[in-house]
C-alpha cells in the first residue's frame, strides 16, 4: 500500500476519532451513577450519532469499537435492583466508564500503527536535518541577519514538511516544535544557528522518543514458550549474533539501541543515512560524568560504526577517523568511539 495513501486513511480515521471524542464528552454527564429511571432526548441524540460514526474507525490489528453507548434508562433500573439487594455494582460503573476506556485504547492503537508505518521515512529525514543543518550555517556568523538561503536550508524546511506530516497530530506536541517553524520563516543567520543549536535538538528528541520509541515489541515467534521449554531440545546455546544477517543499517541500528539502553547516555543520536559521505560520524551521544563531589558534567562522544565481515580496521581508517573529529561541528568532541562487527588488526590495535 503507498504510504500516502495510508496517512490520508490515518488521518481520516482520527478526525472520526475525534469526533467521537466530543460526542462522548457531551454523553457522558447523562451515564447514572445511581438509582434512576428514563433516557434523555439529548442523550438519545448522541447515542444515534455515535453509532453513525463507528463505521468510521476501521479495523487495527483486528480490533475496533463496536458497542454501542450504553442504555441509561436500564442502567439506572440496574441501580436501582443493585440498590435493592444491597450489593456493590462496580460492573455497572465500568460499563458507564467504557465508551472513553474504548476511545483510549483505539487511540492508542492507531498511535502505533502510525509509528510502524512511517518509522523508517522518519529514520532517514532525521538524517537528512542531521546532514544538511552544519552545512547550513557554515561560514555564516552566529549573529548574522542576513537572509540565509541555500539548498541545505531548503532541504531542511522540506524534511521537516515532511517529518509533520508523518507525525500526523504529534507533531504540533513536540517541544520547540513551533519554535523550529517560527526561525525558518524569518530565515535569518542567526535564526538558523538557533535551529542548530536549540530548535532542532529538542525536536528531534522528541521524535526519537515518540515516533521512534521503545513502546513496540520485539518480533517473537507465535509458540507457547512454556509447552516449548517443556519439550526435548535439541542444539547448543550461542552468544554470537547472526552477523551475515545484518546490513550496514542493521548494525547501526543494533548500536543505536545499545548506546541508548546505557544510563550514563543522554541525547544519543543517529546522524547520517548509511554509506553517507559523513566521515563515519555515524552516532553521537552525551555521556554523563558524576564526581564525587556530586557534579554533573556531559561530553559528546561520536561512534563510528563499521559493519565490516570482509576486512581488519586498520590503523589508517583510526587515524582517518581521529583527524576527521576536528572537522565535525560544535559543540566539541571529547570521546571518539569505533565500533566493528569484525576486528581490528594488529598494527592498529598496537598504535591505538
Amino acid at each position: 500500500m503507498d504510504l500516502e495513501e495510508l496517512l490520508r486513511a490515518m488521518d481520516r480515521t482520527a478526525a472520526n476519532l475525534s469526533k467521537l471524542d466530543s460526542v462522548w464528552e457531551r454523553a457522558k454527564q447523562y451515564i447514572p451513577s445511581g438509582p434512576q429511571r428514563g433516557s434523555h432526548p439529548a442523550y438519545e441524540d448522541l447515542a444515534m450519532a455515535w453509532a453513525d460514526l463507528l463505521p468510521g474507525l476501521p479495523l487495527i490489528d483486528g480490533w475496533t469499537i463496536t458497542d454501542p453507548l450504553p442504555d441509561i434508562d436500564a442502567m439506572g433500573q440496574s441501580f436501582i435492583d443493585y440498590f435493592e439487594i444491597s450489593e456493590q455494582p462496580n460492573d455497572l460503573h465500568a460499563s458507564g466508564e467504557k465508551p472513553g476506556v474504548d476511545l483510549a485504547a483505539y487511540r492508542y492503537r492507531l498511535e502505533r500503527a502510525r509509528r510502524r508505518a512511517t518509522r523508517g521515512r522518519l529514520e532517514q529525514l532525521i538524517s537528512t536535518i542531521d546532514a544538511a543543518l552544519p552545512a547550513a550555517v557554515k561560514g555564516v556568523a552566529r549573529d548574522s541577519l542576513e537572509l540565509l538561503q541555500n539548498e541545505q536550508t531548503q532541504q531542511t524546511e522540506a524534511a521537516v514538511g515532511e517529518i509533520a506530516r508523518l507525525l500526523g497530530d504529534a507533531a504540533s506536541n513536540t517541544s520547540r516544535w513551533w519554535d523550529l517553524h517560527r526561525h525558518m520563516r524569518f530565515s535569518q543567520g542567526h535564526d538558523w544557528h538557533d535551529i542548530v543549536e536549540f530548535d532542532w535538538p529538542d525536536v528531534r528528541a522528541d521524535i526519537t522518543a515518540k515516533a521512534l520509541g521503545d513502546s513496540d515489541p520485539l518480533a517473537v515467534p507465535e509458540i507457547d514458550l512454556g509447552q516449548a521449554a517443556s519439550g526435548h531440545l535439541t542444539g547448543s546455546a550461542t552468544l554470537a549474533l547472526p552477523w551475515e544477517r545484518l546490513d550496514d543499517d542493521g548494525f547501526e541500528r543494533l548500536l543505536y539501541d545499545l548506546l541508548r539502553s546505557i544510563p550514563e547516555h543522554e541525547n544519543v543520536q543517529w546522524l547520517m543515512q548509511t554509506r553517507a559521505p559523513d566521515r563515519g560520524r555515524d552516532l553521537s551521544l552525551d555521556r554523563v560524568l558524576k564526581d564525587g563531589s556530586g557534579g554533573v558534567r556531559t561530553e559528546r562522544v561520536i561512534v563510528q560504526a563499521k559493519h565490516w565481515r570482509s576486512r581488519s580496521v586498520n590503523a589508517a581508517a583510526l587515524f582517518e577517523t581521529a583527524t576527521a573529529g576536528k572537522l565535525w561541528s560544535p559543540p566539541l568532541v571529547r570521546g571518539i568511539v569505533i565500533a566493528t562487527s569484525g576486528r581490528f588488526n594488529d598494527v592498529a590495535v598496537v598504535l591505538y
